[in-house]
């Protein structure tokens, strides 16, 4: 594993330590925005860790993470994007489907990209143009096409919008499809695309942080990805996520929403 990569990957494990040592989360947690946005003392702890930690690994670089007040552009030079624990909500309920995820990016463009869920202690790890790993084994992305695959999906719910569009396109790839998923983490959702769990994924609206390293380690594994508009996934902004292997990537075009 390149030495960077290494460095990165031990910070994370560290990290996700915090996550496995919570008690009385409950207790813990607040709104952000609504019952449904939720952040935990966990999360805060998980990012100071990472905002400490990980910047002197790449000097001058710039830390970008959810919790972060103030808006720092990740697409100038070196930029860490980090969700300190994505998919929060299945984290305060125990569900264990839940991801400590970092990005580094230079310039816009994702370098390298490490999502751990350490409830299951699975690390995957991505460096471009060198592949992509779980737990140090090399993964790919399937070659199975939708009629015979699953799908996993988001629902977008802190905006409520776009429930219509969600359930209308989820209701096209099930006929089309064995079965679909919701995990309730875009990092780990997108991860299973690039492990070959499942073979595609779709959510109307995501941040960079939710889909940053994941969308390295896909690439890497063989998949593809774009917004639901089929442009390219931004590093700056909110947008809607498609990501799947190369034979159901096409798809994208013949839905309607």
């Amino acid at each position: 594993m390149d030495h960077l990569l290494e460095e990165i990957a031990a910070l994370v494990r560290q990290a996700g330590e915090i996550m496995l040592s919570a008690r009385d989360i409950g207790a813990r947690t607040h709104e952000k925005t609504s019952a449904a946005d939720l952040v935990t003392d966990y999360d805060v702890a998980v990012e100071a860790f990472l905002k400490e930690n990980l910047p002197p690994l790449v000097p001058g670089s710039v830390f970008c993470g959810e919790e972060e007040l103030e808006y720092v552009d990740p697409g100038r030079g070196w930029a860490f994007i980090v969700d300190p624990i994505d998919g929060t909500t299945n984290f305060v309920r125990g569900l264990s489907q839940s991801a400590v995820s970092v990005a580094l990016a230079r310039d816009g463009r994702v370098e390298y990209g490490v999502v751990w869920n350490p409830y299951r202690d699975e690390l995957f790890t991505a460096k471009r143009g060198g592949g992509a790993f779980l737990n140090g084994a090399p993964i790919h992305v399937t070659e199975r096409p939708l009629s015979e695959g699953i799908f996993g999906m988001g629902t977008a719910i802190y905006r409520r919008e776009y429930i219509e569009p969600t359930m209308k396109v989820t209701e096209q790839l099930l006929r089309r499809s064995c079965d679909f998923r919701r995990l309730g983490a875009a990092s780990l959702d997108i991860c299973c695309v690039a492990c070959g769990r499942t073979d595609a994924f779709f959510e109307f609206s995501l941040f960079p942080w939710d889909y940053a390293a994941a969308s390295l380690i896909l690439t890497e594994a063989g998949g593809a990805l774009c917004t639901m508009e089929g442009e390219p996934v931004p590093i700056d902004r909110r947008c809607s996520v498609w990501a799947a292997n190369r034979v159901n990537f096409p798809i994208l075009k013949e839905l309607e929403f």
